[in-house]
């Protein structure tokens, strides 16, 4: 095809050259294969001028005039192109076609001229990480369609074309994987970006091995078109690519020439908009109008094949075993069948032949909830029976129901609610094809047509119904599969488990990667939903003309749903009775009731206690919540009400968590992949509450191309939980409104207690994780744990939140991981939090206060109440306010010294005059007393001595009391010289008594 891509100055030179070539003598006349026809730029009115450009410019003469062309809008249909000589459109011949207006490109051996690919440079990355490791992602050409990136780096492939008129761009794709951004967009010349909804923007997600189609109108000149991916893959598993094919474009200029098919495929009549592929065994090569055959004894050929290619010897590559149906006698035997189509030969040397069948065994017993009915067949027992598939379905005795779901463990034919397919992205030569065959004992993969087809698996749900006495509020589970498989493989084979609910999209739940012994996998239903689940097989993900892994085999043994709204029944379940004595029909528990299997009545689970949905019927179905926790009124979950108490000692802390909020929520990073892209961890924790106070985490990447009437009505995909988490991809950089989030997982759905210890159920902390600064108040830690296994974390997650008081921090406080372990895990299962907070306190009591007395002044004293420092507490008993008393100050008892003093004084000088004056009269008494005593052989006469005259009546109240002489009395005697007289001292006392004592 030849476009007008040459400007009207250009056009005019061409003319003046030609004018003098004409003068020129000697030059041949110019015939029509000397020149073709070329229109020139449209002017400013729409119209054009049709011209003839020589081949070689000076090698003839006597070229047409120009003339007036088309209308610049103008264009033939598909299947035409515009004649330049006449100017009118005129069918393609056969073995070419054309699309008119349109280009198409469905051949991707290589990347067709005008596409790039372009690994783009992120805002989020590190500096110089795409330069090193980015070159290498690229969307790369596979034949009939083009891969994308598989890994986190961003490419774009990029198209530019001009249009004449409005047009549209169409294409095929396959975008199975969320973990994979995928958008496409336009820029005009000016690279501002065409405004676009978000549902024509972000393509939507589709089922392994369909193919969806995009359309978007197109503006006249030129656009740019972007198709444009980036995993979200954080470093982890390998997404599954886009694909894409089949771009067709429309509103370009005029057609002037018919394209030739390509080799393998063929157009058998005029008029043709595209080209067909050859069939099997047949091969065509350029511009072919028809399909030669191969010769098939010694050749052959694939569909679409532009030559034909020997047959090789026969191997054991070639064939594969099945299990034969039951026959009318219950027989079955292992058959050999060779692979389709079959390309090889038999009769040649080195070749092997097909193996005989094997001898007639008894066929399996019927699955449970099946039974036999003396025919070839299994039937599912009748509604309200049940059967272990080898005995005939009988009643549920009174005061039981069955047990709905599947139980598939025999596979002699598949079950009716299974179908099994494959496909290959890049043919449809498995199309026809059983993606699994059933062998007995389990169902493996089958051969397939390539070793990299995806062989497919598929189970339908209708919805699931929970037995009569659970009740739909006693637990998040409606119902689980449960499938029992093993992989052996010798390539990068992979096993991968989806699911679709509702229709709306395939999830990949789960994969497995090469080798993997024989294990049990479980997920759990957490909705009532329609839901398909599907397993697909792929050996390697090179594609091959030549098969080296048809031995490579998955293999399912077992698969289990529970509570399946269509299912069988192998077993019956106790279901609680009716109130009246005589009533055999079960009747619903309410939530929270277990089963009492002496009385087959309702009975309510005790305080603090949960309902676990898998318990047998009795008391033993409720179980104690931890330390700490209680549960909420229906006994679905057990929560901790935000406060908890601790003793040691004959001291008692008391905490109350509530000021922390319902939520916390910590952003930790960044981290880089190595890539270089650069994210987030966000953490939401909700320590405190039931149901309505979970955590939620947003998963936004799967919205991204939904409306928001859409996503009302079908609501966000979230993850309600007590703490989730999600990884978040800065907005900037990546062109998109928002951040994304995505990658949303449940780190703990369950509430195993409240303790100062380090160790609570098999769940430990590491104190060396968070080193304490202080030990007067100890933490508080929250353990969790999530039963949702993974398979790195077989027993499931577990989540230690600690809870310090530091009451430097806000009430809010601060949520932190550990230094050693930045995304807040060592091992990927035990994830460890500290959360620092002034509201992690205890609450205050008397002990956290203390008096100070004021001074007293006029007679009043402040009585002041301040926190012991530092202060380690948080509400509680309030700081009492300040109080006054009544005092007495420092004058009034200076006033009273110096009164006791005075007074002192005084009475010491009374003593004193009192005791001089009764001193001086006795030592006149005692004078006389001597006088008396000179006189010779006289004693004093008692009356007169006692009482002389002039003396006062008061001095005969004096008594006067002998008693021995003291050395002072002695020395006075000496001194006086008495000879021979040895009288006694006299000691004069008051009292009351008027006689003489003599000793």
């Amino acid at each position: 095809m030849q476009t007008s891509a040459w400007l009207v100055g250009r056009c005019a030179l061409i003319l003046c050259a030609l004018q003098l070539m004409d003068g020129a003598k000697g030059q041949k006349q110019c015939t029509e294969t000397d020149y073709y026809f070329e229109y020139t730029e449209c002017d400013s009115t729409g119209s054009r001028w049709r011209v003839a450009i020589p081949q070689h410019p000076g090698a003839c003469t006597g070229l047409p005039a120009p003339v007036r062309g088309t209308e610049c809008t103008f264009s033939c249909k598909a299947g035409e192109f515009l004649e330049m000589s006449a100017q009118e459109c005129t069918q393609c011949a056969a073995g070419s076609y054309s699309l008119g207006s349109g280009i198409r490109f469905d051949q991707w051996d290589y990347m067709p001229i005008g596409f790039s690919s372009l690994a783009t440079s992120l805002e989020n990355s590190l500096p110089g990480y795409n330069s090193l490791t980015c070159n290498s992602s690229s969307w790369a050409p596979q034949g009939n369609y083009l891969e994308s990136n598989r890994d986190e780096c961003t490419v774009s492939l990029i198209y530019a074309v001009h249009l004449k008129k409005q047009g549209s761009v169409s294409f095929d794709y396959q975008y199975p994987d969320s973990n994979l951004l995928f958008e496409f967009f336009i820029q005009n010349d000016q690279c501002q970006e065409m405004d676009q909804s978000d549902d024509k923007k972000w393509l939507k997600l589709t089922k392994h091995g369909e193919w969806a189609t995009h359309t978007v109108n197109l503006k006249s000149g030129t656009n740019i078109l972007y198709w444009r991916t980036g995993g979200v893959t954080m470093g982890k598993k390998v997404v599954n690519p886009a694909l894409l094919k089949n771009i067709h474009i429309e509103g370009v200029a005029y057609t002037s020439e018919c394209f030739p098919c390509k080799p393998g495929s063929f157009s058998r009549v005029p008029g043709s908009s595209s080209c067909e592929p050859c069939p099997r065994d047949t091969y065509s090569g350029h511009g072919a109008s028809s399909c030669t055959p191969c010769n098939t004894s010694t050749q052959y050929a694939a569909e679409g094949s532009g030559s034909c290619k020997d047959r090789p010897p026969c191997s054991m590559k070639d064939y594969f075993q099945i299990h034969t149906a039951c026959d009318q006698e219950r027989k079955t035997q292992v058959i050999f069948k060779w692979v389709e189509p079959k390309i090889c030969l038999e009769n040649v040397t080195g070749a092997v032949t097909l193996p005989p069948s094997g001898e007639r065994e008894p066929c399996p017993p019927c699955n449970p909830g099946f039974y036999n009915n003396d025919t070839a067949t299994c039937s599912p027992c009748p509604p309200g029976t049940f059967s272990d598939g080898m005995k005939p379905c009988q009643q549920c005795p009174a005061g039981s129901e069955p047990t709905l779901g599947y139980e598939y463990k025999w596979w002699n034919v598949l079950p009716s609610n299974m179908k099994t397919s494959c496909f290959n992205v890049g043919n449809s030569k498995c199309d026809s094809m059983n993606g699994w065959e059933v062998a007995g004992n389990h169902i493996q993969a089958g051969a397939g047509s390539s070793d990299n087809d995806y062989l497919i698996l598929n189970l339908h749900v209708p919805g699931f119904k929970l037995p009569t006495s659970v009740s739909s509020h006693s637990g998040e589970e409606f119902g689980r599969i449960t499938f029992e498989f093993e992989t052996s493989c010798t390539a990068d084979c992979e096993l991968y488990f989806m699911m679709d609910v509702n229709r709306k999209s395939t999830k990949i739940v789960e994969s497995w990667e090469k080798n993997k012994t024989r294990q049990t996998y479980t997920h759990i239903m957490t909705k009532n939903a329609s839901v398909s689940y599907t397993w697909a097989f792929q050996r390697t993900n090179q594609a091959s003309d030549v098969r080296q892994y048809v031995k490579d085999v998955a293999r399912i043994y077992s698969i289990t749903v529970s509570n399946a709204v269509d299912g069988v029944s192998s077993s019956c379940r106790v279901c609680a009775l009716g109130a009246q004595p005589s009533s055999s029909a079960c009747v619903p528990c309410p939530p929270g009731h277990y089963i009492d299997a002496s009385t087959s009545q309702c009975t309510e689970c005790p305080p603090n206690t949960y309902l676990m949905p898998h318990a047998a019927p009795g008391p033993d179905a409720c179980k104690s919540c931890g330390p700490s926790s209680k549960s909420d009124k229906e006994h679905s979950l057990c929560y901790s009400d935000c406060h908890f108490t601790y003793t040691e000692g004959n001291a008692t802390l008391t905490f109350d968590f509530s000021s922390l909020g319902p939520v916390g929520s910590l952003m930790n990073g960044p981290s880089f992949t190595s890539k270089g892209t650069k994210y987030f961890h966000h953490f939401n924790i909700s320590i405190c509450g039931g149901k309505g106070q979970l955590a939620v985490c947003t998963d936004n990447v799967t919205d991204l191309s939904i409306t928001d009437s859409q996503r009302e009505k079908e609501g966000p995909n979230a993850i309600t939980t007590f703490i989730c988490q999600s990884t978040i991809i800065p907005a900037s950089g990546r062109g998109f409104h928002t951040a994304l989030s995505s990658q949303s997982i449940n780190l703990a759905d369950t509430f195993v207690g409240t303790t100062v210890d380090n160790n609570l159920e098999g769940i430990s902390v590491t104190p060396d994780l968070f080193p304490k600064t202080s030990k007067k108040v100890p933490d508080v830690n929250f353990y969790y744990r999530s039963l949702e296994t993974t398979s790195s974390c077989e027993s499931g997650r577990s989540v230690v939140v600690t809870l310090r008081c530091n009451p430097d921090k806000s009430t809010t406080g601060e949520l932190s991981v550990p230094s050693q372990c930045p995304a807040g895990t060592c091992d990927g299962c035990t994830f460890q939090f500290l959360w620092e907070s002034s509201g992690a306190c205890p609450t205050c009591t008397e002990r956290d206060y203390h008096q100070i007395e004021g001074v007293c002044k006029g007679g009043n004293q402040d009585l002041l109440y301040v926190w012991n420092e530092p202060k380690l507490c948080m509400g509680g008993v309030p700081l009492p306010a300040k109080k006054t008393q009544t005092c007495e100050g420092i004058e009034f008892w200076i006033q009273l010294g110096a009164g006791l003093g005075a007074f002192t004084a005084v009475l010491l000088v009374s003593l004193t005059c009192y005791f001089w004056k009764k001193n001086k009269r006795l030592e006149y008494k005692y004078s006389r007393l001597v006088m008396s005593a000179n006189k010779e052989c006289e004693m004093p006469v008692a009356d007169s001595c006692a009482v002389m005259e002039g003396e006062n009546e008061a001095d005969m109240e004096d008594e006067v009391v002998y008693t021995k002489p003291s050395l002072l009395g002695k020395l006075k005697a000496i001194a006086s010289k008495r000879n021979g007289d040895n009288y006694e001292n006299v000691q004069l006392n008051s009292a009351h008594s008027k006689t003489l004592v003599w000793s």
